[in-house]
């Protein structure tokens, strides 16, 4: 028994020195781990900027009006329409500062838009619009309020909303002559 209890020391001192080793080899295993965290979100970042975005902005095309502007260059940018036949700012009707609250929020968000609607081959629509501008203004609101924040997070939400509220302004009056909206202002709160 004598010999056993000489062996045991020596366990113990290499189980000791095992231990220290093992906590400077477990720093070393972890470096990749570490290092991968700190770096993924600056790949992630990188590749959402130089790849992702421009592919995106290449497939949806140039944005009608660039973040920055004011009202009076908003109201140039839709100077031409598709017949060539330049429109001037007193044929087209302008809606400003519309202000709805958004569907399913019960009241705490709400949307802010300034728009300008064009007729159909530069046709002037101001005094269609100005005619029947309570039941257009009607026709606006319902169409606004009835959107929900998810549908404005969705990518091309805004040609959705302009489609959506050329076909209602077309079916309110009757027939086809609104072309284009073109927002102004478009604030989300």
């Amino acid at each position: 028994m004598s010999k056993p209890e000489a062996k045991e020391p020596k366990e113990m001192v290499s189980a000791a020195n095992a231990g220290g080793e093992a906590k400077g080899g477990g720093m070393k295993a972890w470096m990749p781990a570490i290092i991968a965290m700190l770096l993924a979100p600056a790949a992630s970042f990188a590749v959402a900027e130089y790849v992702l975005l421009p592919r995106l902005q290449a497939k949806l095309g140039p944005p009608t009006v660039a973040h920055g502007t004011d009202g009076a260059e908003a109201a140039a940018a839709p100077a031409s329409s598709n017949s060539g036949k330049p429109t001037t700012p007193g044929e087209n009707f302008e809606f400003n500062n519309v202000v709805v609250n958004l569907a399913g929020t019960m009241g705490t968000r709400y949307l802010k838009v300034s728009f300008i609607v064009t007729g159909i081959g530069g046709k002037g629509v101001k005094p269609i619009f100005d005619a029947q501008k309570a039941k257009l203004t009607d026709v606006t609101l319902s169409v606004l309020s009835s959107l929900t924040l998810a549908d404005l997070e969705e990518p091309g939400s805004k040609n959705v909303l302009r489609e959506k509220l050329v076909a209602a302004y077309n079916q309110t009056l009757g027939k086809r002559l609104v072309e284009q909206v073109y927002f102004a202002d478009f604030v989300i709160q």
